[in-house]
Protein backbone atom coordinates (compact mmCIF):
# COMPACT_ATOMS: atom_id res chain seq x y z
CA UNK A 1 0.00 0.00 0.00
CA UNK A 2 1.08 3.60 -0.25
CA UNK A 3 0.39 6.69 1.82
CA UNK A 4 -2.95 7.17 0.11
CA UNK A 5 -4.16 3.73 1.19
CA UNK A 6 -3.05 3.65 4.82
CA UNK A 7 -6.00 2.22 6.83
CA UNK A 8 -8.72 4.79 7.38
CA UNK A 9 -8.59 4.61 11.16
CA UNK A 10 -4.86 5.29 11.35
CA UNK A 11 -3.84 8.82 12.19
CA UNK A 12 -1.59 9.93 9.37
CA UNK A 13 -0.43 13.06 7.61
CA UNK A 14 -0.20 13.53 3.85
CA UNK A 15 3.59 13.82 4.24
CA UNK A 16 3.76 10.17 5.37
CA UNK A 17 5.23 7.76 2.80
CA UNK A 18 4.46 4.03 2.87
CA UNK A 19 6.07 1.92 0.15
CA UNK A 20 3.59 -0.15 -1.86
CA UNK A 21 5.12 -3.41 -0.56
CA UNK A 22 4.77 -2.41 3.11
CA UNK A 23 1.78 -3.36 5.27
CA UNK A 24 0.24 -1.05 7.87
CA UNK A 25 -2.45 -2.66 10.01
CA UNK A 26 -5.59 -0.95 11.29
CA UNK A 27 -5.17 1.14 14.42
CA UNK A 28 -1.63 2.36 13.65
CA UNK A 29 -0.73 6.02 14.21
CA UNK A 30 2.00 7.48 12.00
CA UNK A 31 3.43 10.96 12.55
CA UNK A 32 4.09 13.57 9.89
CA UNK A 33 7.14 13.08 7.71
CA UNK A 34 7.62 9.40 8.53
CA UNK A 35 8.72 6.92 5.86
CA UNK A 36 8.12 3.18 5.76
CA UNK A 37 10.12 1.24 3.17
CA UNK A 38 10.01 -2.08 1.30
CA UNK A 39 8.40 -5.19 2.82
CA UNK A 40 7.98 -3.75 6.31
CA UNK A 41 4.98 -4.51 8.54
CA UNK A 42 3.56 -2.18 11.20
CA UNK A 43 1.16 -4.08 13.46
CA UNK A 44 -1.94 -2.77 15.21
CA UNK A 45 -1.93 -0.24 18.05
CA UNK A 46 1.59 0.84 17.21
CA UNK A 47 2.50 4.52 17.38
CA UNK A 48 5.23 5.99 15.18
CA UNK A 49 6.23 9.57 15.92
CA UNK A 50 7.12 12.27 13.43
CA UNK A 51 9.99 11.89 10.95
CA UNK A 52 10.56 8.21 11.74
CA UNK A 53 12.47 6.22 9.11
CA UNK A 54 11.58 2.52 8.91
CA UNK A 55 13.94 0.59 6.66
CA UNK A 56 13.40 -2.53 4.58
CA UNK A 57 12.01 -5.76 6.09
CA UNK A 58 11.23 -4.22 9.50
CA UNK A 59 8.48 -5.49 11.83
CA UNK A 60 7.11 -3.19 14.53
CA UNK A 61 4.39 -4.13 16.97
CA UNK A 62 1.84 -4.77 18.08
CA UNK A 63 1.49 -2.04 20.73
CA UNK A 64 4.97 -0.57 20.27
CA UNK A 65 5.77 3.13 20.69
CA UNK A 66 8.49 4.73 18.54
CA UNK A 67 9.44 8.35 19.29
CA UNK A 68 10.04 11.24 16.92
CA UNK A 69 13.11 11.12 14.71
CA UNK A 70 13.98 7.44 15.21
CA UNK A 71 15.83 5.59 12.46
CA UNK A 72 15.20 1.85 12.28
CA UNK A 73 17.47 0.18 9.74
CA UNK A 74 16.86 -2.96 7.67
CA UNK A 75 15.86 -6.29 9.23
CA UNK A 76 14.96 -5.04 12.72
CA UNK A 77 11.97 -6.34 14.70
CA UNK A 78 10.49 -4.29 17.55
CA UNK A 79 8.15 -6.57 19.45
CA UNK A 80 5.49 -5.84 22.04
CA UNK A 81 7.21 -4.55 25.17
CA UNK A 82 9.80 -2.41 23.36
CA UNK A 83 9.59 1.39 23.64
CA UNK A 84 11.89 3.79 21.79
CA UNK A 85 12.08 7.40 22.92
CA UNK A 86 13.00 10.16 20.43
CA UNK A 87 16.02 10.02 18.10
CA UNK A 88 16.98 6.38 18.70
CA UNK A 89 19.10 4.69 16.01
CA UNK A 90 18.61 0.94 15.52
CA UNK A 91 21.37 -0.45 13.30
CA UNK A 92 20.82 -3.14 10.67
CA UNK A 93 19.68 -6.52 12.01
CA UNK A 94 19.88 -5.56 15.68
CA UNK A 95 17.69 -7.81 17.84
CA UNK A 96 15.27 -7.20 20.69
CA UNK A 97 13.86 -10.04 22.78
CA UNK A 98 10.77 -9.94 24.99
CA UNK A 99 10.96 -13.25 26.91
CA UNK A 100 13.98 -14.42 28.94
CA UNK A 101 13.54 -18.18 28.57
CA UNK A 102 11.46 -18.94 25.46
CA UNK A 103 10.27 -22.39 24.47
CA UNK A 104 8.31 -23.07 21.30
CA UNK A 105 5.86 -25.26 23.24
CA UNK A 106 5.38 -23.00 26.31
CA UNK A 107 3.01 -20.01 26.07
CA UNK A 108 4.70 -17.02 27.74
CA UNK A 109 2.86 -13.99 26.37
CA UNK A 110 2.00 -12.94 29.93
CA UNK A 111 5.72 -12.93 30.78
CA UNK A 112 6.91 -10.28 28.30
CA UNK A 113 9.51 -8.03 29.90
CA UNK A 114 9.60 -4.38 28.84
CA UNK A 115 12.64 -2.77 27.23
CA UNK A 116 13.02 1.02 27.24
CA UNK A 117 15.50 2.72 24.94
CA UNK A 118 15.98 6.31 26.08
CA UNK A 119 16.42 9.41 23.95
CA UNK A 120 19.29 9.53 21.46
CA UNK A 121 20.61 6.01 22.08
CA UNK A 122 22.42 4.13 19.28
CA UNK A 123 22.27 0.36 18.86
CA UNK A 124 24.87 -1.01 16.46
CA UNK A 125 24.39 -3.56 13.71
CA UNK A 126 23.69 -7.12 14.89
CA UNK A 127 23.63 -6.12 18.58
CA UNK A 128 21.21 -8.02 20.81
CA UNK A 129 19.17 -6.33 23.55
CA UNK A 130 17.93 -8.83 26.12
CA UNK A 131 14.52 -7.82 27.43
CA UNK A 132 13.80 -6.21 30.79
CA UNK A 133 16.51 -3.56 30.57
CA UNK A 134 16.75 0.22 30.14
CA UNK A 135 19.25 1.73 27.70
CA UNK A 136 20.24 5.18 28.89
CA UNK A 137 20.16 8.49 27.05
CA UNK A 138 22.72 8.85 24.25
CA UNK A 139 24.38 5.52 25.04
CA UNK A 140 26.24 3.70 22.25
CA UNK A 141 25.88 -0.08 21.90
CA UNK A 142 28.68 -1.45 19.72
CA UNK A 143 27.99 -3.69 16.73
CA UNK A 144 27.49 -7.28 17.82
CA UNK A 145 27.29 -6.49 21.55
CA UNK A 146 24.83 -8.36 23.78
CA UNK A 147 23.17 -6.16 26.40
CA UNK A 148 22.12 -8.12 29.51
CA UNK A 149 21.64 -5.32 32.06
CA UNK A 150 20.70 -1.66 32.32
CA UNK A 151 22.97 0.77 30.45
CA UNK A 152 23.93 4.21 31.88
CA UNK A 153 23.44 7.45 29.97
CA UNK A 154 26.34 8.17 27.56
CA UNK A 155 27.89 4.71 28.10
CA UNK A 156 29.90 3.00 25.36
CA UNK A 157 29.00 -0.70 25.63
CA UNK A 158 31.11 -3.37 23.92
CA UNK A 159 31.32 -7.15 23.92
CA UNK A 160 29.44 -10.31 24.89
CA UNK A 161 28.07 -9.73 27.43
CA UNK A 162 28.31 -5.97 26.93
CA UNK A 163 30.45 -4.01 29.39
CA UNK A 164 31.10 -0.29 29.58
CA UNK A 165 34.37 0.54 27.80
CA UNK A 166 34.13 4.31 28.06
CA UNK A 167 31.83 7.26 27.48
CA UNK A 168 30.41 8.95 24.39
CA UNK A 169 29.10 12.47 23.92
CA UNK A 170 25.62 13.47 22.85
CA UNK A 171 27.00 13.57 19.28
CA UNK A 172 28.34 10.01 19.55
CA UNK A 173 32.04 10.90 19.84
CA UNK A 174 34.20 8.81 22.17
CA UNK A 175 35.28 10.94 25.12
CA UNK A 176 38.90 11.03 26.24
CA UNK A 177 40.19 11.47 29.77
CA UNK A 178 39.28 15.18 29.69
CA UNK A 179 35.61 14.25 29.00
CA UNK A 180 35.36 16.95 26.33
CA UNK A 181 33.51 16.18 23.09
CA UNK A 182 36.04 16.52 20.24
CA UNK A 183 33.28 17.57 17.84
CA UNK A 184 31.52 20.29 19.83
CA UNK A 185 33.67 21.06 22.89
CA UNK A 186 30.80 20.12 25.21
CA UNK A 187 32.08 19.07 28.63
CA UNK A 188 31.01 16.16 30.79
CA UNK A 189 31.70 15.09 34.37
CA UNK A 190 31.66 11.71 36.12
CA UNK A 191 29.50 11.96 39.23
CA UNK A 192 29.75 8.24 40.10
CA UNK A 193 31.71 5.26 38.73
CA UNK A 194 28.94 4.54 36.21
CA UNK A 195 27.29 7.92 35.90
CA UNK A 196 28.15 10.78 33.57
CA UNK A 197 26.46 14.14 33.28
CA UNK A 198 26.70 17.09 30.94
CA UNK A 199 28.30 20.23 32.38
CA UNK A 200 26.31 23.41 31.71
Amino acid sequence: MNAATVPANSETDISVFVHPTAVVDDGVQIGAGSRIWHFSHILGQTILGQNVIVGQNVVIGPQVSVGDGCKIQNNVSLYKGVTLEADVFCGPSCVFTNVLNPRAFVERKDEFRPTLVRQGATIGANATIVCGNVLGRFCMIAAGAVVTHDVPDFALMVGVPARRRGWVSREGEILGADLVCPRTGERYREIAPDQLMEVD
